[in-house]
């Protein structure tokens, strides 16, 4: 399964539009958002998504009801866990204790947001997945990320 990743979009529209796109047109299966859409407003541009959308709230993300009210159940208080193709994933806004739930092995697969910085890695059993900012507010940069649950696979694409 190729699942989308992204996280921090900070309600920056074009960056969105542009994830959306590339998301769908990459045949992703499964799009997963680590946090911080902001507003309820920017959320709308995610009805254009073709992949099933699962998302945690962020830090950032003041209007939850307003969010809660246009996502339904695709969002959830994080952390959440989920399984796909035999893969434990914890999706997190905040990577608190990152490095003990990384040496605790239990999860294949954890995905965070919030320090806006690229983390991609191998760290023995577990593949840690930091996206960057789709929003691109702080380093200029908008990125979001890739990873196929059966090769392992991983990409970093820059918007």
């Amino acid at each position: 399964m190729k699942i989308g990743i992204l996280s921090d979009s900070h309600d920056n529209i074009p960056k969105i539009r542009a994830a959306i796109t590339f998301l769908n047109n990459a045949n992703c299966d499964l799009v997963i958002h680590a946090g911080d859409f902001v507003s309820p407003f920017s959320v709308k541009e995610f009805k254009n998504l073709i992949p099933r959308l699962v998302c945690v709230f962020g830090n950032n993300d003041g209007e939850k009801l307003g969010l809660q009210r246009i996502l339904g159940d695709k969002v959830h208080l994080a952390p959440y866990h989920m399984q796909i193709d035999e893969k434990k994933i914890l999706i997190c806004h905040e990577p608190y204790e990152l490095p003990a739930l990384i040496q605790s092995q239990v999860y294949d697969v954890i995905i965070y947001g919030h320090t806006h910085e690229i983390d991609i890695r191998q760290e023995k059993k577990t593949m840690v997945i930091n996206p960057g900012e789709c929003g691109g507010w702080l380093n200029g940069k908008s990125t979001i990320a890739t990873w196929d649950t059966q090769t392992g696979n991983t990409a970093l694409i820059e918007l």
